[in-house]
């Protein structure tokens, strides 16, 4: 199994068991079979951003840090040259860029998002997630097929799209290339009230 995969399984333990929460209470927050958050855990399967996300949440921890085994500590500003965001490879072609990895204590998660164009999704049904907050797209070059549980929708260069995340939804590229956008996810303050 690939290292960084193995890596990241360890820190999610680590740090599950450093909190005192049993493998239930991830799997239960993450939305998966315990069976399937254990083989997650022990590193042998590859997870989804949305697991991620997840279970950085229900741990109390930044989603670098479960990246990257390091904590932002950047509070005034942070750049981020070109092609040098946080690299994040979650989904089958699908290539995540955090565009504020240094930064502590976010309330957004800013990501240059890449969707290759696959032509044997184009007629097959988007598979959905959903995470708490919210989230703001915008396209940048290419088209980008959106699906919000029973809508679905095209973007091209220039359109955006804001909407609740805790519904499901899920993207594919169209149109026969590459679609580039900005991900915005923000996080839900509301929830971290409570907490």
């Amino acid at each position: 199994m690939e290292t960084k995969i193995v890596e990241i399984a360890e820190r999610i333990k680590g740090l599950r068991e450093l909190e005192g929460l049993a493998a239930e209470d991830i799997a239960a927050a993450v939305g998966v079979s315990l069976e399937d958050y254990l083989a997650a855990e022990e590193g042998k399967v590859d997870v989804s951003f949305t697991f991620l996300y997840k279970c950085a949440e229900k741990l109390g921890v930044d989603i670098v840090e479960l990246l990257t085994g390091e904590t932002p500590h950047l509070s005034f500003y942070s750049i981020v040259r070109a092609g040098q965001g946080l690299d994040i490879k979650r989904r089958k072609g699908f290539v995540y860029e955090h565009l504020a990895a240094r930064f502590k204590n976010k309330l957004a998660e800013p990501f240059l998002v890449t969707a290759p164009y696959l032509p044997e999704e184009q007629d097959k049904e988007i598979a959905l997630s959903t995470h708490e907050g919210q989230e703001l797209d915008i396209v940048l070059k290419g088209s980008l097929k959106v699906q919000f549980e029973s809508y679905t929708e095209v973007l091209n260069e220039g359109d955006s799209v804001y909407y609740d995340s805790g519904r499901g939804h899920g993207m594919i590229a169209t149109g026969g290339s590459d679609c580039q956008f900005l991900a915005v996810v923000l996080k839900n303050k509301e929830r971290d009230r409570d907490a």
